[in-house]
């Protein structure tokens, strides 16, 4: 069974069961990367407008995918599956310096997740909750596997370490634990295939309030509106120090506001106009993206994808998981366990997040989403 923040079961209650990529259920089945959720529609946007016109090219592009038997790691011990329509995927990012990104800084071998979205879509597909899971935020981690080794659980250790000692498999029944919903999907992603991805897509147009000037993420830009390519667009995602209060939480809503933007732009681009953008786009999303087993093949993303394309920027509420900051050390961040309790329960009944799950959260009370339009 699952459990809450301090390990005390939870009581899953109904949830969505796995079907098809294209949305009905089967069971069983930065500074850093916080990037993948932009990654995901845009694929999904690329799949969807590319529409057989890619039947040719699913040979190559499924070669480029990775996948993760995530039900083989984690077994039956998982919250229930309930048919109702809806759908709930994680988004993750870790934070590897191997390969290209070493330039963000030093490899030392192992990765975190820096970067974690809840994406609850709606019965009919016809909106979704984003619900950010804070890296520096405090849970209780269970034991988990990798390598053949156990790693004991932890009643207080960082999220994004789960992501360290088990993997995806490690995050994924780090968050089942949480929230007592079972993740349908999960998608990563990585600095390189995000960048490109945006050069790709021949930049992405925002409007910044407020200069934003960062040394460690290496952006400068003055207020006004932008045209951004992939090393601005990954400046900006992953700035922290150049707006708000310096915190994670302020970057979390700054990389919300860009999601937007980016979704709106997408809507605009004229691939059947353009195949060798489309084959581009194609080829570097496949690229970049690391799946559970369940979507790894350009088929059943193109499902995955139908059932989101109508899902728009507009569609989409966003918001953080409630917590305040660590009065032991305010680097951290501590769930707000009953506004918390409030956001599952509504998620995992299909049902809005009530505004009482967020009011007084550190996660939605800075400003710093309001930087980019």
């Amino acid at each position: 069974m699952a459990e809450d923040f301090n390990g005390t079961p939870v009581n899953p209650g109904r949830h969505r069961a796995r079907g098809a990529a294209g949305g009905r259920r089967r069971k069983g089945p930065s500074t850093r990367r916080r990037t993948v959720h932009y990654v995901v529609w845009t694929l999904a946007a690329v799949l969807v407008l590319g529409g057989a016109g890619l039947g040719y090219l699913y040979f190559k592009l499924n070669g480029n995918l990775t996948g993760v038997d995530v039900n083989a790691a984690l077994g039956p011990d998982r919250p229930k599956n309930v048919d109702d329509g809806s759908m709930d995927i994680l988004v993750l990012g870790s934070d590897s310096r191997a390969g290209k990104n070493a330039k963000y800084g030093t490899d030392e071998g192992t990765s975190r997740s820096d970067t974690a979205m809840i994406v609850h879509v709606y019965k009919g597909h016809k909106k979704a909750s984003v619900v950010s899971i804070p890296r520096d935020t405090l849970v209780k981690r269970p034991s988990c596997a990798k390598g053949g080794q156990q790693t004991p659980a932890m009643r207080e250790a960082m999220f994004n370490s789960a992501y360290e000692v088990g993997g995806p498999a490690c995050t994924v029944k780090t968050i089942e634990s949480m929230t007592g919903i079972r993740m349908d999907h999960f998608l990563e992603v990585d600095f390189s295939g995000f960048k490109q991805l945006i050069n790709d897509l021949g930049g992405v147009n925002i409007t910044t309030t407020a200069s934003i000037h960062d040394k460690k993420s290496h952006l400068d830009l003055e207020a006004g509106p932008h045209t951004l390519d992939g090393e601005q667009s990954l400046g900006l995602v992953r700035t922290r120090h150049g707006i708000g209060d310096g915190s994670d939480l302020g970057r979390i809503k700054l990389q919300q506001a860009f999601v937007k933007a980016l979704l709106d732009q997408i809507k605009h681009v004229d691939l059947f106009g353009n195949p060798q953008k489309l084959y581009d786009l194609a080829d570097t999303s496949t690229k970049a993206l690391t799946t559970d087993s369940d979507l790894a093949s350009v088929s059943k993303l193109r499902g995955f994808a139908e059932s989101l394309k109508g899902i728009g920027s507009g569609d989409m509420k966003m918001t953080t998981l409630p917590v305040q900051y660590d009065p032991q050390n305010p680097a951290r961040v501590l769930p707000m366990e009953r506004k918390a309790h409030l956001m599952w329960t509504a998620l995992r009944n299909d049902q809005p997040i009530p505004a009482s799950a967020t009011k007084g959260s550190a996660g939605d009370a800075t400003s710093a989403g309001k930087v980019v339009k």
